[in-house]
């Protein structure tokens, strides 16, 4: 198959997929930084007394995690997980195509002289490995408290993801780890962004340009609201956690 056999077909894969998990990341951080807003008007923290979901007592923050709970983004957990397959296994296979046809361990290819000044073009793999290592960090204090419990059964769910967030950034080296995290992020989306428009064909001069402009006001929106959001609950914790 083209997909498969070609090594244009593989970058294909990588730049839908890559797509995916962008669309995702703007959802995702779009709910995050729901709890810094709450932080504003008084109501982080405000989790109503029962479990139904969108309950009118809730911070804005809770009723973001109660969006995620309902059953049509329950039904894209698996898909969004084989997006994170496909994307990882391909990255790996066209790093490994790469090394294996350069003779040795080399660079990433790249098509232009502009792409191959770029250090995160230069180390899109060693980032992907990074970024892979704290997403089971980032399941492990989230999803598994979270999200596992309502879809697997497995588990103690945790009702207040006011409570989950502040105890979780309240140790600094966690905070620490994360910011990392985000800054790695944040150069793998930077050439993701127009590496994906130029497997789609947008690599003429003018076009080639702009999205480069666009990749870098984009990839540091979405990491500066994250950063933002682990730090607000860091300063949040002492008093939530006064409260327990």
């Amino acid at each position: 198959m083209f997909i498969f056999n070609s090594s244009i077909g593989k970058k294909l894969v990588q730049a839908i997929s890559g797509a995916f998990l962008i669309i995702f990341l703007l959802l995702h951080v779009t709910i995050n930084f729901f709890s810094v807003i709450d932080s504003f008007t008084g109501k982080y923290g405000v989790v109503a007394a029962d479990d139904a979901l969108f309950s009118a007592g809730d911070g804005l923050f809770k009723l973001g995690c109660d969006f995620m709970s309902t059953p049509i983004i329950s039904l894209m957990v698996p898909v969004l997980a084989l997006g994170f397959i496909v994307h990882i296994a391909y990255g790996c296979w066209l790093t490994a195509k790469n090394i294996i046809a350069r003779g040795g361990l080399k660079r990433y290819e790249v098509s232009s002289k502009a792409a191959a000044d770029s250090w995160s073009a230069k180390n899109m793999f060693v980032l992907g490995i990074l970024i892979l290592g704290i997403i089971c960090f980032h399941l492990f204090h989230f999803w598994s408290k979270m999200q596992m419990p309502e879809l697997l059964h497995i588990g103690t769910f945790e009702n207040n993801p006011y409570l989950l967030l502040s105890l979780t950034f309240s140790h600094w080296w966690i905070l620490a780890i994360y910011i990392i995290w985000f800054i790695a992020l944040w150069f793998h989306l930077v050439h993701g962004f127009w590496s994906m428009f130029q497997t789609w064909g947008w690599n003429n001069g003018i076009w080639f340009k702009r999205l480069k402009v666009i990749g870098v006001i984009l990839s540091t929106i979405i990491v500066v609201l994250f950063i933002s959001v682990a730090v607000n609950a860091a300063i949040q914790a002492p008093h939530i956690l006064a409260q327990i």
